[in-house]
């Protein structure tokens, strides 16, 4: 047993979140804070200031809790930071920021063959590559003489004045890694990125304590020990592949927040190959702590659900009960109301497609069962995708939407759809970095399907949606 407490920092798209849990696994404090981006010398950046004001507070408080130990940190994979001389040499960028489209065919052509790296030719700045063949045009001597460091592990460094890679950062979509071969990828070679990347390490390491600076702010110990940290859906996968109902069984993890990543971990990996995947589907490879492939494809189903469901029908949320939002879907149903891809287009499934919907939704409740709904189908999609079958575990913030879950339920018949009881996977797979025995080992809870037959809807949509997608 691991002695001392354990902060697990979990820095999102949307939220930075930071949990505190004791040497038995048990939650005794969480804090968030909405990400705000900014602009900075000429592009949009990720908000690196506001976050470490507020993770100084949050660890200030944390201090006066109790034996705080180590921290783990744990972020989203499409980000990276650029220091030297123990400086951040510019702010990270936003995966989100558009940036000029003139510059993309030329990038395009240097990346390295799907099949060799697993990483999607991605919109926006969603490939890290992209982010530093446009901060190299605004910037020229940027990357000169400088480190890159996956963005999980920029708070490792802040916290622990050492500077680290680490596998499942590389290796999500960022045209930087060749999976197979263990490697940086030839495009990151020839730009010069593969040198500049900090050397690699575990993410179970301990890169060294919290540094002086960091205790006089705090108040934390000189010894606690700062972890190498990663990928949050990795994390998530950790934590899933650590549960007694999930071993030796193929299966897949859904984890939901901004973005929905299903991450498969089949019985045998012996024979997986990027070039089974679908590139332009959003499909994806990424590598597991061990620097096993791990096939994966995604979309942006919170992003798409906020967008679809408007103030009105957020508010609901609080006052619906989930009776009456199962009655709202089996409405949605009925009626043959519906909603086509994608509210955020080119990610995801049907990168194509344009925003569309079928039927008239009476109200606002029945707008967030539609959009649920609609989830519920691309995840559906998603699954197939990569082959899901056996076991899908659900997890993170919209886990226990009841439309949600208990539609993808009905769609997926033939496997054990289970939800966790905890709202914290990605924390208690960082935690496991830390202590391998700690965890959730509370019971899934397998998902009811709705009470009412989906087939006939799912068909429906899907066929329109194939239509739409491929006349375009």
């Amino acid at each position: 047993m691991t002695q001392g407490w354990t902060i697990v920092l979990d820095v999102g798209k949307t939220l930075s979140k930071a949990t505190l849990w004791d040497e038995n696994g048990g939650l005794i404090a969480r804090l968030s804070r909405s990400n705000n981006m900014r602009e900075a010398d000429g592009y949009r950046a990720l908000d690196t200031l506001g976050i470490e004001q507020w993770l100084e507070q949050v660890l200030r408080e944390f201090a006066g809790r109790g034996p705080v130990r180590a921290i783990v940190p744990v972020a989203h994979g499409a980000g990276a930071a650029v220091i030297r001389n123990n400086r951040l040499v510019c702010a990270p960028m936003d995966y989100e920021w558009p940036g000029p489209v003139s510059d993309r065919p030329a990038y395009d052509k240097q990346r390295d063959p799907f099949a060799i790296t697993g990483s999607p030719a991605l919109p926006a700045s969603l490939n890290l590559g992209v982010q530093f063949h446009r901060l190299e045009a605004i910037r020229p001597d940027s990357l000169r003489s400088s480190q890159i460091v996956p963005w999980a592990q920029y708070w490792a460094w802040l916290l622990s004045g050492v500077a680290a890679s680490e596998v499942t950062s590389l290796g999500c979509h960022t045209d930087l890694w060749r999976p197979y071969e263990h490697a940086p990828s030839q495009l990151a070679v020839r730009r010069g990125w593969a040198e500049c990347l900090a050397p690699l390490s575990p993410a179970d390491a301990v890169l060294g304590t919290l540094t002086t600076n960091w205790v006089s702010r705090t108040g934390l110990s000189a010894n606690v020990e700062i972890l190498c940290g990663l990928h949050d859906s990795n994390a998530a996968l950790l934590a899933v592949r650590g549960h007694r109902q999930t071993r030796d069984r193929d299966a897949t993890v859904l984890s939901t927040g901004t973005w929905f990543v299903a991450m498969r971990a089949p019985l045998q990996t012996d024979s997986l190959n990027a070039s089974d995947l679908p590139e332009r589907r959003d499909c994806l490879v990424n590598v597991d702590v061990s620097g096993t492939c791990v096939p994966s494809s995604r979309f942006m189903g919170g992003r798409e659900i906020e967008i679809l469901i408007g103030r009105g029908a957020r508010d609901v949320e609080l006052t619906q009960s989930t009776d009456e939002q199962i009655a709202a879907a089996i409405r949605t149903i009925d009626a043959g109301d519906m909603i086509l891809p994608a509210a955020v287009p080119g990610v995801g499934p049907f990168p194509r497609a344009s925003l569309q919907r079928v039927g008239q939704n009476a109200s606002a409740g029945d707008i967030r069962a539609a959009a649920h709904l609609y989830a519920a189908l691309v995840a559906d999609v998603s699954l197939d995708l990569i082959g899901s079958r056996d076991c899908l575990i659900l997890e993170g913030r919209f886990s226990r939407a009841p439309v949600f879950a208990r539609a993808l339920a009905s769609l997926r018949p033939d496997m054990s759809v289970l939800v966790s009881r905890s709202e914290n996977g990605v924390a208690h797979g960082a935690m496991r970095l830390r202590d391998p025995t700690v965890g959730d080992e509370s019971e899934f809870e397998r998902v009811l399907s709705l009470p009412v037959d989906i087939a006939g809807y799912r068909a429906r949509w899907r066929n329109t949606v194939d239509r739409r997608e491929y006349a375009n």
